[in-house]
């Protein structure tokens, strides 16, 4: 199995974080290709961030998953908290694309009825609640609590407020009633795994919750969105885009109708 993990920010140190959890979360077998934006912000805080990142990540789709087959992978893990390009970019690839913020909360449901979500930043608060309740998961979010200083370094956060992170995540079992933690975000990749033991409830690591979860829905072979909600954007004329996005389109869309014409 082949998985394509995308860093949806720009921060090559967040990619390395991303890739030390994915590798060790990876099943025996699973090879991993990891990938880091080619355009976008640092770190991805609000909407509009979110919405420029969410290009770059179909581009990057678009260069595994079209054209010739050779080189292409089996599923798609789009690795920042609040899914960019979700859940539209399921619609470009034959293969599940999955995001960590989905898989963490489908990680968390199962453990627990009630999950609280550790986040880097106070900005980025809304628009995590509204993923969450994207997801339908609104009533069983007790809270989401956040980093409130300015960051140092984005690569840097674990290291500069862990004590602070195993804090907020104390108050959010104690205070919150959280059966289970979310740590949110690529930035705190691991983290979970130096805190074993020292949060009374389980901890939900999106990274890792994301290759276990992707490697799971790959393994169902569940087939691909011929029609529905999911299915490839209808054929139409398009310009300006780059020739591995409009591959990537042409493909889903051929076998769409191929599949109609059965």
């Amino acid at each position: 199995m082949k998985l394509l993990v995308i860093n949806p920010n720009i921060s090559e140190d967040v990619t390395a974080l991303i890739e030390a959890e994915a590798l060790r979360s990876a099943a025996p077998g699973t090879e991993l290709v990891i990938r880091t934006a080619g355009h976008g912000v640092e770190y991805i805080e609000t909407r509009f961030e979110a919405l420029i990142a969410a290009g770059a990540v179909a581009e990057t789709i678009a260069q595994h998953c079209g054209g010739p087959s050779a080189g292409r992978v089996d599923g798609v893990v789009v690795a920042a908290f609040g899914d960019p390009g979700m859940p539209a970019l399921k619609e470009l690839a034959d293969v599940p694309v999955i995001g960590i913020t989905e898989a963490a909360l489908c990680a968390a449901a199962l453990q627990g009825q009630r999950f609280a979500i550790i986040a880097i930043s106070d900005r980025i608060k809304a628009w995590y609640r509204e993923c969450v309740d994207r997801f339908g998961l609104a009533s069983r979010l007790v809270s989401i609590r956040s980093i409130n200083e300015a960051l140092n370094g984005i690569g840097s956060v674990q290291s500069d407020f862990k004590d602070t992170l195993l804090a907020l995540s104390r108050q959010a079992v104690e205070e919150d009633g959280a059966d289970v933690v979310i740590l949110a975000g690529a930035p705190l990749a691991g983290l979970a795994r130096e805190l074993a033991g020292q949060i009374p409830v389980p901890v939900v690591d999106g990274i890792s919750a994301g290759i276990r979860m992707t490697e799971a829905v790959v393994a169902l072979a569940s087939g691909p969105h011929r029609a529905g909600s999911f299915a490839p954007p209808p054929l139409k004329a398009r310009k300006g885009l780059s020739p591995s996005l409009d591959a990537a389109l042409a493909d889903v869309q051929s076998a769409q109708a191929a599949a109609a014409a059965r």
